[in-house]
């Protein structure tokens, strides 16, 4: 209470708007990241610098290394919601939109709801939850349905249905991610330690995995344009550190379920960006459908909502 009491306006207003913005934003910048660098790489290159930065500043401030266990919660963790998380939705974004791809994530708290077992009771028992898994479930139809009125003219329409697959399966890998490191973490480990292992655990693997795909072999680091360059740093700097740490210090000053709020901004600054800058376009379904999908995570996270604000206001 102290900390909510003490944190600087100005500053909270910062946060926030890096947590809802720049979170929106990655989408695009991985657009512009893709016209030089194939997904993989351009995956593990923003995850490896961004890890640098975070260990170089670990060492300057002198941070214990944790324990084995820690570590292999950190390497398992990192490497699902790194790699199987955001690297898909990287690779994926060669075949859909930026735009899309955020949708996509929002459904990412049904499948937190569904994959965690522990408190099924808890979330079925609740109206407002079993109403928000319905209402959600019925705005990916109307999305999906859309979806060929939405594609390019030029995009091959079965990698696009693909690309969609890709995301959900990266959604399960995210939320498996989250929910080991939620149990076995230990809880006493700074925040900017555990992250900066689980983004050197992601860099290493999606290194890897860049290169039993060929993609070191067709890559042309003199064929890469300034915009990819661009789109590479933006994904460090504001994407893997500024936002990362903004939502990170605010789920410590503000309840958490207000910061989760940026759920259903992402989305909407994800589209807008993308038919700004690159011309991305939605089908009025899709639009519809991602509307539709955003009131069933509002409704889902409802009661959560009201028991934050309750406890803030006692």
């Amino acid at each position: 209470m102290n900390a909510e009491r003490n944190a600087p306006q100005w500053l909270i207003i910062l946060a926030f708007m890096a947590v809802y913005i720049v979170w929106g934003t990655t989408y695009l910048a991985v657009i512009y990241g893709l016209r030089g660098f194939p997904p993989f790489m351009l995956s593990g290159l923003r995850y490896l610098l961004a890890a640098i930065l975070l260990l170089g500043w670990c060492g300057i401030r002198r941070v214990a290394w944790p324990g084995w266990s820690v570590v292999k919660v950190c390497v398992v963790s990192g490497i699902l919601m790194l790699v199987g998380g955001s690297g898909i939705v990287a690779w994926s974004e060669q075949y859909i939109t930026s735009g899309q791809a955020a949708i996509m994530i929002a459904t990412e708290p049904f499948v937190f709801l569904l994959a965690d077992r522990k408190r099924w009771r808890e979330y079925f028992g609740n109206v407002f939850i079993i109403t928000g898994l319905l209402v959600g479930f019925a705005g990916i139809i109307l999305f999906f349905g859309g979806g060929e009125a939405a594609a390019q003219q030029d995009a091959d329409n079965v990698m696009q249905w693909v690309g969609y697959g890709a995301i959900l399966v990266g959604t399960v890998f995210w939320v498996a991610g989250a929910l080991h490191a939620e149990g076995k973490l230990d809880k006493r480990t700074p925040n900017i330690l555990s992250s900066a292992i689980q983004l050197l655990a992601a860099a290493i693997a999606s290194g890897l995995l860049s290169g039993m795909t060929g993609e070191w072999s067709r890559f042309r680091i003199e064929q890469v344009p300034a915009a990819a360059w661009a789109g590479l740093l933006y994904l460090v700097f504001f994407g893997s550190l500024i936002a990362y740490m903004a939502f990170t210090w605010l789920i410590t000053v503000r309840p958490p379920a207000l910061v989760s709020t940026h759920t259903y901004v992402n989305p909407v600054v994800a589209v807008l960006m993308g038919w700004a800058f690159v011309n991305e376009q939605l089908s009025w379904m899709q639009l519809l459908g991602m509307f539709v999908i955003l009131v069933g995570v509002l409704l889902t996270n409802f009661p959560n909502y009201k028991l934050s604000f309750n406890r803030q206001r006692a």
